[in-house]
C-alpha cells in the first residue's frame, strides 16, 4: 500500500473551474431532456402505451450498471499526456450527440415499433454518455485535496447545471412543442449543445491540477467493485443520493402531465421549470456557507427536508391553483439546489478518502458505480410514474386523436408528482444520518498512516 500523505490545498484557477463547469451542459441536458420529454414524447406523440414507454426509458439505463463501472476502470488505468480522464471526454463526444439527435428523429412509426426504435437509440446514446460522464465526475476529487474547496469548486458546476436545466426544461419544450417536427428540431439543436460542451470541457481542463493517486488500481473489475462496496461512506452516500435522484426522476417525468392535466396548461411546464431553476441560480453561495456551518451532512438533511416539504405542499395544487403550485416548486428548487451541490462534493470526499486509505487511483470505479446507479434510478423514476399512470387508467393518445382522461388518471398524475417523491426523499434523510465522513474524519485519515479495516480494505483479486 502506498502511504497516504497530506498534500497542501491546490489552487484551482478560475479558468479551470469554468472549463470544468461547462461540461455540465452535457451532464444536465442529457439527464433532464430524456427525463422530462422522452416519456410524454412516446405516449402523446408516438402513441406508445404508457407502461411500455416507461420501460423503454428505463432499460437503456439498466445497461449503465455494466458499462459505467467498466468505463471507470478503463479511465483509472489510462496513461496519456492528457491525464487519465480527459481522453474519455473526447470518446463520449464522438458518440453521444449523434445518437441523442436520432432519439428524436421521429421515424414513420407508431406504438410499440416506435418505442423500440427510441429505446435502441437511447441505449447507444447512454453508452456515449457513460464514456464521458464517468471520467468527468472523477475529476474534482483529483483537482484538490481540500475538503471545503471541493464544494467551492463544484459551486461553479451547479450554476452551469442550473442554466442547463433552464435550457432543457424551458427552451427544449418550447422548441419541441407537440409535433414530430418540433421534437426533431429540438434533438438536433441540443445535440450541437452537447457536442460543444463536451469539447469545451476537454480543452477547459487542460491546465487542471492533479492531486490524485498516481498508481492505478490493480485486480479485476469485480475485485474493485467489491472494494467499493466495502466502503461504508460510499455505500451510504450512494444510497441516499440514489433515493434523491429517484425522487427527482419521478417528479421530472410527471411535470408535463402535472402541467397538462392538473393545471390545464401544457405550456406551464416551462414556468414550472423556471420556478425550479431560479433557486439554483441564487442559492449556491448560501448552500456553500451552510455546508461549512452545518458540515455537509447537516446541510444535506436540510436540503432533503425542503425538497420533501415542497413535494407535500404541491398536493394542494388542484384546489389552490397555478400560482400556489409554482410557489411549492420554488421550495422544491431551493432543496434541489442543495442536494445537487452536496451530492457531488461528498462524492469527491469519498473518492479522496478511498485514495488515502488504499493508495490507489480507483475514483473511476467509484464514479462508474455512482453514475450507473444515478442514471438507472433517474430512468426508473419515469417507469414508476408511467406505472402510476397505468394504475390510474391513463389513456395514451396522439395529437390527431385526443382523449378525455378518467378522474382516476387525474388523481394518479398528482399522486405521482407529490406523495411518491416525498416518501422517497424522507427515506434519503434516514440514510444521510448514517453517512459519517466529516471534515475532521477525512483530515485525520489523510494526515496519518491508515490501516486497512473491514470498511476500506480491498478484497484480493
Amino acid at each position: 500500500m502506498v502511504s497516504a500523505t497530506a498534500r497542501p490545498p491546490s489552487n484551482v484557477t478560475t479558468g479551470v473551474r469554468l472549463g470544468y463547469a461547462v461540461g455540465s451542459f452535457c451532464s444536465a441536458n442529457f439527464t433532464t431532456i430524456p427525463g422530462l420529454l422522452l416519456l410524454i414524447y412516446m405516449t402523446d406523440v408516438l402513441a406508445v402505451p404508457a407502461l411500455l414507454a416507461g420501460v423503454v426509458v428505463f432499460l437503456p439505463k439498466a445497461w449503465d450498471l455494466i458499462a459505467n463501472p467498466l468505463v471507470g476502470q478503463w479511465s483509472d488505468r489510462t496513461t496519456s499526456r492528457w491525464g487519465p480522464r480527459r481522453p474519455w471526454l473526447l470518446a463520449g463526444a464522438a458518440v453521444l450527440p449523434l445518437f441523442f439527435a436520432l432519439m428524436f428523429l421521429g421515424p414513420p412509426l407508431k406504438g410499440t415499433s416506435a418505442g423500440i426504435f427510441v429505446g435502441v437509440m437511447f441505449l447507444i446514446a447512454a453508452t456515449g454518455f457513460a464514456l464521458y460522464e464517468v471520467p468527468y465526475k472523477a475529476m474534482p476529487a483529483e483537482m484538490t485535496s481540500n475538503y471545503h474547496e471541493r464544494t467551492s469548486l463544484l459551486q461553479w458546476r451547479m450554476v452551469f447545471i442550473a442554466i442547463s436545466i433552464g435550457l432543457s426544461g424551458i427552451v427544449a419544450p418550447l422548441i419541441a412543442g407537440h409535433t414530430v417536427d418540433g421534437y426533431r428540431m429540438m434533438g438536433i439543436i441540443f445535440a450541437v449543445i452537447l457536442l460543444a460542451a463536451m469539447i469545451g470541457s476537454f480543452y477547459g481542463t487542460a491546465r487542471a491540477p492533479f492531486t490524485g493517486q498516481q498508481q492505478s488500481a490493480g485486480g479485476t473489475l469485480r475485485a474493485q467493485v467489491r472494494a467499493a462496496r466495502t466502503s461504508k461512506p460510499f455505500m451510504w452516500l450512494l444510497g441516499l443520493s440514489s433515493a434523491q435522484t429517484l425522487a427527482a426522476g419521478v417528479m421530472l417525468a410527471g411535470a408535463p402531465y402535472f402541467a397538462a392535466y392538473t393545471l390545464d396548461d401544457p405550456d406551464a411546464k416551462v414556468t414550472l421549470f423556471a420556478a425550479l431553476v431560479a433557486p439554483m441560480l441564487v442559492t449556491m453561495p448560501l448552500w456553500v456557507w451552510l455546508a461549512r456551518r452545518l458540515d455537509k451532512r447537516g446541510a444535506m438533511i436540510l436540503a432533503a427536508s425542503l425538497f420533501a416539504i415542497g413535494d407535500i405542499l404541491a398536493v394542494g395544487a388542484p384546489a389552490l391553483g397555478s400560482l400556489y403550485a409554482h410557489l411549492a416548486v420554488v421550495v422544491v428548487g431551493v432543496g434541489y439546489a442543495g442536494l445537487q451541490l452536496l451530492q457531488f462534493s461528498m462524492l469527491a470526499d469519498v473518492i479522496a478518502y478511498d485514495g488515502a486509505v488504499s493508495g490507489e487511483r480507483r475514483g473511476g470505479v467509484f464514479t462508474g458505480l455512482w453514475t450507473a446507479a444515478e442514471n438507472a434510478v433517474a430512468a426508473f423514476g419515469a417507469t414508476i410514474y408511467g406505472a402510476t399512470l397505468a394504475v390510474g387508467g391513463f389513456i395514451s393518445s396522439d395529437p390527431e386523436n385526443p382523449v378525455t382522461q378518467p378522474e382516476s388518471a387525474h388523481t394518479a398524475v398528482i399522486v405521482g408528482l407529490t406523495a411518491i417523491p416525498a416518501v422517497i426523499t424522507i427515506a434519503s434523510i434516514w440514510m444521510t444520518l448514517k453517512y459519517d465522513l466529516t471534515a475532521d474524519r477525512l483530515a485525520a485519515i489523510t494526515t496519518s498512516e491508515p490501516e486497512k479495516t473491514s470498511e476500506t480494505a480491498a478484497p484480493e483479486a
